[in-house]
């Protein structure tokens, strides 16, 4: 079991990070904190290296040996490359902007990684299961509904149901890549409640395209473009303050 973590702690923390390939950089350097208790958007228009962030904060960039990382990553202080990749995965969970349910129930699909994790008691996974579909916004929709297969769900609820898989395992941070991408005004608007909601538990980073949504759900927010960390502030100030002209032109839709 790990150690409590005060709110405003850093979860994990970027220090002069660089990344690139072949000698191009792709992103960096960038140096921000996410934090417990807060929500973290990163925005920026395509290319400017927001969905490469996330893959290095979960390592997902293992998979890619022509990538070179220079500087620093820490999670809850220490380096990210010593922890364990199997227990990083789980305790800094990663959502993708396409729902991927596994093809099975909709249970088994909360199941799965915590049966990974050694839980193997039906009580606990159906605890587990049910904590993370309300904490998704999804249990009233699927509660009688359990064995049904998961493909059978919409779009929307099948991102929602992706969110409670991850949310069943207890991560420290959260990760989301685009999660509302393609959905509906109402389906959003759900899961920015989560999110809000789930700001207390753990910290969270959220990529999105959405200024707007941006603007509504986080504390923070960090500007990208082309790779380059433009500006990095209270999300109330770079709205409304910006320092940057290419932050104020791209938050205002001059460019984007």
């Amino acid at each position: 079991m790990t150690a409590p973590v005060a709110v405003g702690t850093p979860v994990l923390e970027t220090r002069a990070l660089k990344v690139s390939v072949a000698g191009k950089t792709l992103l960096g350097p960038v140096s921000l904190d996410v934090r417990l208790g807060e929500i973290l958007s990163i925005i920026g228009p395509a290319g400017s290296g927001k969905s490469t962030l996330l893959k290095v904060l979960n390592r997902m960039t293992d998979f890619e040996d022509s990538l070179q990382l220079e500087g620093t990553v820490l999670f809850r202080g220490q380096d990210l490359a010593e922890v364990d990749v199997i227990d990083l995965r789980r305790r800094v969970g990663l959502v993708f902007p396409v729902p991927t349910p596994l093809p099975m129930s909709i249970f088994e699909n909360l199941a799965f990684g915590l049966r990974l994790k050694g839980v193997r008691a039906h009580s606990e996974l159906m605890q587990r299961a049910e904590a993370g579909l309300k904490a998704a916004y999804l249990w009233e929709e699927v509660k009688d509904r359990l064995a049904m297969p998961a493909s059978n769900l919409s779009g929307g609820q099948q991102q929602r149901l992706c969110l409670a898989r991850t949310l069943t395992l207890k991560p420290d941070a959260l990760l989301l890549d685009e999660p509302c991408s393609g959905l509906d005004p109402i389906s959003t608007a759900k899961i920015e409640e989560a999110l809000t909601a789930l700001k207390r538990e753990m910290a969270i980073v959220l990529v999105t395209n959405n200024v707007k949504q941006a603007s509504r759900v986080s504390d923070n927010t960090a500007f990208l473009l082309m790779g380059e960390l433009v500006e990095f502030a209270p999300t109330v100030d770079l709205f409304t303050n910006p320092k940057d002209k290419r932050t104020e032109d791209y938050v205002t839709g001059r460019f984007g």
